[in-house]
């Protein structure tokens, strides 16, 4: 399972050996140690496209290749950096995978729609990362524009609610998002 994002300043198989010039980021031998020893923040969102009244008609989700090859459905994800705000990284995050013209609606509030913490042993909660602790803010951002997936995202797929949240689509999830997806609709009323 990839929730990996590319980190800039990294070139190679060593550590650059002066400061990197985002701060923000760690070299792939640093994040790895980090992982072993701390929880890292992400932030995660659940597309959506909503009608005149703000009800979800429309989910979004990203089909992937994962490391073996395989089709996999996923949601916008990735790493909140040293120093930005959760509103910073769900926007960069929501660009980087949907594309610069997805036009997402960010939420007033930074309060996510739900949390999720995955582990590396499966078994205590129902999400898991084999490589690290990872505490998740998830959301559910409507878009209002054209999303042309960008990264290692393949496609946007669009469909209703109740197909999202589907245990054929919610299969097609790794590390457990397909709860994860089934929690944030449900937190919008857009599960019946």
């Amino acid at each position: 399972m990839s929730v990996r994002t590319p980190d800039p300043d990294w070139q190679g198989d060593e550590p650059e050996p002066g400061p990197p010039t985002n701060p923000g980021w760690l070299s792939e031998l640093e994040l790895a140690e980090i992982r072993g020893r701390l929880p890292l923040l992400y932030v995660e969102a659940v597309p959506v496209r909503v009608d005149g009244l703000g009800q979800v008609t429309e989910v979004g989700m990203l089909i992937r290749a994962n490391a073996v090859g395989e089709m996999t459905r996923t949601i916008v994800s990735g790493r909140v950096m040293y120093g930005e705000t959760v509103r910073d990284a769900l926007f960069r995050h929501l660009e980087k995978d949907l594309g610069p013209m997805a036009f997402p609606l960010l939420p007033a509030s930074p309060t996510p729609a739900t949390v999720a913490e995955y582990f590396p042993l499966p078994g205590i909660s129902p999400f898991t990362d084999e490589r690290q602790h990872a505490v998740s803010l998830v959301y559910v951002v409507p878009v209002t524009g054209t999303c042309e997936p960008r990264q290692d995202a393949l496609e946007v797929t669009w469909m209703p609610p109740a197909e999202a949240a589907s245990d054929t689509v919610t299969s097609e999830l790794e590390g457990g998002r397909g709860v994860l997806v089934r929690q944030a609709l449900a937190s919008v009323g857009a599960l019946t």
